[in-house]
């Protein structure tokens, strides 16, 4: 192996020429911890896009492609999935991946105490290894959501000797076989990672380096891509789409997310759920009564996302067509409260501290004033918000979900009792009952209409109030080529080149 790895050595060498520089960019938020086993933010997931390569990835039609597994077969009884590993791929330590590796990986993500990805998992019973370039996912029962699950951070396959010696501090120094490997961090301030020389798709990668920089203000974002401190920005504030198309030296892309932004409401984690909002759905259907999704998307959006009260897109065939969006009724908010015995309401609403989520707040604050219930904003920075939130230390907080192709994810992250961030505790014996039937069809005809019943019960509980689905939004110089956006919203840098400024 060390051979191998001297020879992508030359090679990389050889062909360093041909490389185009560092690829600077901005996001929104600073990731939390480089550790697919406990990550769970949207811009962990793009610099995970360029660290760690998954077993599956999806393409522009949401189709699940090869990554590091070139082919997957069902059991007749759907009970089991056989993997074809790729051959030749190599961690950034040198190591060989393999089938122990991917055993390796998902046991961790299975059964360790800080793994975040055991729901996600939950139905795979035990890993078989079959050969070094074969392995067997069997399943308690059939789980229709894998291939997608093994698309995002649960299929992420980090190093298993740098798991051994780092332990539960592999995120200071994570050890991937993606595209690019690991080279500093300073919190808050940069992630810096360099190509890597022995990446199994070289030919597909044509930058140095890549440096990711966490900027909340959309503001200073947009002004550093325009002065050049910057080559691309994700996540651009709607009220900046204009003037970025209007300069010559930028670059907008944009697409529908499958994610949303929502309004989590904690019901039921001490101490913040103790309080008419958490306690009263009723309570809660008043606080959506007194909102406007439509105004929201029209002042604070530039009318370029797409309200909703769901997990799902309005056209796809998971949405519940019998719960359409509503519209604003104050009076109807006021008679809830009245039958409450809470005709004055106060909620404390958390946020990130950005300029959009501020705006957001501040228009919700005046609507739900004239029916009664006071909004008090208290904005934060990422990190620090969800760390109040595992806390139980909130009331409602404004969350966003990056989406995914599959249906499951979309709505057991948040609403299941036992998913990762349903920060409020939601608990419904009956919810969670739908959840496991529509996992084990296969049948999409089969799985739609208990996703419409499992939404009847959520937005009949409101544990979260969804407000819209995001556009992606972003801006780059007109140097960066090989970019397009998909509705996942991720930077995968195979295929991005940079022109010389």
């Amino acid at each position: 192996m060390r051979i191998a790895l001297t020879a992508a050595l030359i090679l990389f060498a050889a062909g360093a020429a041909h490389a185009a520089g560092t690829l600077r960019i901005g996001l929104q938020d600073d990731p939390d911890a480089l550790d697919p086993a406990t990550a769970g933010t949207y811009a962990g997931r793009i610099v995970f896009a360029s660290l760690c390569d998954r077993l599956v990835d999806i393409d522009a039609n949401l189709n699940i492609v090869p990554m590091l597994a070139t082919g997957w077969r069902w059991a007749e009884d759907a009970r089991s999935l056989t993997l074809t590993l790729r051959e030749g791929v190599m961690f950034h330590d040198g190591e060989p991946f393999n089938a122990e590796s991917v055993r390796t990986n998902l046991e961790r993500y299975r059964t360790a105490p800080e793994s975040a990805r055991k729901a996600e998992l939950k139905p795979v019973v035990s890993i078989d290894v079959i050969d070094p370039h074969t392995v067997r996912l069997v399943l308690s029962q059939p789980y229709a959501p894998l291939l997608a699950v093994l698309s995002d951070r649960a299929g992420m396959m980090l190093s298993p000797k740098a798991l051994a010696a780092a332990g539960r501090d592999i995120a200071l120094k994570p050890v991937c076989s993606g595209a690019f490997r690991f080279v500093e961090r300073t919190q808050l301030d940069h992630i810096t990672l360099d190509r890597f020389p022995g990446y199994w798709n070289a030919a597909a990668i044509a930058l140095d380096r890549i440096i990711f920089r966490p900027i909340n203000d959309s503001t200073v974002r947009f002004v550093d891509l325009q002065g050049g401190q910057l080559d691309m920005i994700e996540e651009m504030a709607p009220s900046d789409v204009a003037r970025a198309k209007a300069d010559p030296r930028l670059r907008v892309l944009s697409h529908t997310s499958l994610g949303y932004e929502t309004i989590s409401i904690n019901v039921g984690h001490a101490p913040g759920d103790a309080n008419p909002l958490g306690r009263d759905p009723r309570v809660r259907a008043a606080f959506e009564a007194a909102i406007d999704r439509g105004i929201i998307n029209q002042v604070a959006l530039e009318g370029l996302f797409v309200p909703d009260n769901q997990t799902e897109l309005p056209d796809s065939r998971y949405y519940d067509t019998a719960h359409p969006t509503p519209g604003r009724d104050v009076a109807r908010a006021r008679a809830l409260l009245r039958e409450a015995g809470a005709d004055h309401v106060v909620v404390t609403l958390r946020m990130v501290n950005t300029p959009r989520e501020t705006q957001i707040g501040e228009i919700m604050q005046s609507m739900l004033a004239e029916a009664g219930i006071e909004l008090k904003l208290l904005p934060s920075e990422t990190n620090t918000m969800i760390d109040a939130m595992n806390r139980g230390d909130y009331q409602a907080a404004i969350v966003t979900w990056s989406g995914r192709a599959d249906p499951d994810f979309n709505t057991t992250l948040y609403l299941a009792s036992d998913g990762s961030q349903n920060w409020g505790r939601y608990d419904s014996p009956a919810f969670d009952g739908l959840l496991a039937r529509a996992r084990a069809a296969t049948d999409p005809a089969i799985r739609a209409p208990l996703y419409h019943q499992a939404a009847a019960l959520y937005l009949t509980d409101r544990p979260h109030i969804f407000l819209f689905h995001n556009t992606w939004l972003f801006a780059t110089t007109t140097r960066l080529h090989g970019f397009d956006a998909l509705a996942d919203g991720l930077i995968r840098p195979q295929g991005l080149t940079l022109d010389a400024p």
